[in-house]
């Protein structure tokens, strides 16, 4: 059974913003018993809150902390990117809350939180404080990151999610070569891709690297460009800049 953080007890947090993050950021904090009201309309104030989180495109956060303005003491973001300078307008402590996880359409609960780091950051000691607390209270490990680190820490957290789904959609589109459907390729690709990643965690980058550019075969990299420009020319460019990223982390020559 999870219990509020005692820096948590007593306080009503808003949240603001239904989409995806919101929805489920209000879901897993009822759970784990903080008193929530929302997820509200963007357009909406929450009332009689001690907190209110944004969960907002980063492009509507300034309108929506100008929107909240005084409604209450402490107002924080979800944007891994965007300064706290953003929510200057709501005269109230600021804080940032990333969750560093992604979060699928119908996600919910504690358990899409539970285990993840989650960026932190604070105007005042007492906004840092209670962000961290937030974060505990979801199950998830605060890390502090300030304005400066925000744009690095963001971009490599979308080179390890997002590009990571561009980068297997590109593989579906190559696999059409050898004549597989993009859910069958899909099937049978996952579980190369999940003990992939396993094998990073376990051993890190550099030791989990496997195939034919770790190996030096130079031939068998030909054949596959060859493959790539006869079936998704387009991709080509692509495979190219991975093999000499590739090739410089496996410290083989070209």
């Amino acid at each position: 059974m999870h219990s509020i953080n005692d820096s948590l007890s007593g306080l009503r947090v808003g949240v603001v913003g239904a989409g995806r993050l919101g929805s489920a950021l209000a879901g897993a904090l009822r759970e784990a018993r903080v008193d929530v009201l929302g997820p509200a309309g963007r357009c909406e104030v929450p009332e009689g809150c001690d907190a209110i989180v944004l969960c907002v495109p980063d492009a509507e956060i300034g309108p929506a902390a100008a929107a909240v303005a005084g409604a209450a003491p402490l107002v924080g973001h979800t944007s891994g990117a965007t300064p706290l300078s953003a929510l200057e307008a709501t005269r109230a402590g600021a804080f940032g809350l990333h969750p560093l996880q992604t979060f699928a359409p119908g996600s919910s609960g504690l358990t899409a939180f539970a285990g993840a780091g989650c960026a932190v950051a604070g105007s005042t000691p007492a906004a840092l404080a209670f962000a961290a607390a937030l974060a505990r209270a979801l199950g998830m490990t605060p890390f502090e990151i300030d304005d400066e680190g925000r744009a690095a820490y963001h971009a490599a957290a979308s080179v390890a999610s997002n590009f990571l789904v561009t980068l297997h959609a590109a593989a579906e589109r190559i696999a059409a070569g050898a004549g597989l459907e993009p859910a069958d390729a899909r099937a049978l690709l996952l579980p190369l891709v999940r003990r992939t990643l396993d094998n990073v965690a376990e051993l890190g980058p550099e030791r989990a690297l496997t195939g034919p550019i770790a190996r030096g075969d130079h031939a068998t990299v030909d054949a596959q460009r060859q493959a790539v420009a006869e079936a998704a020319p387009e991709l080509l460019a692509l495979f190219d800049e991975l093999v000499r990223h590739t090739r410089a982390l496996a410290e083989v020559p070209a």
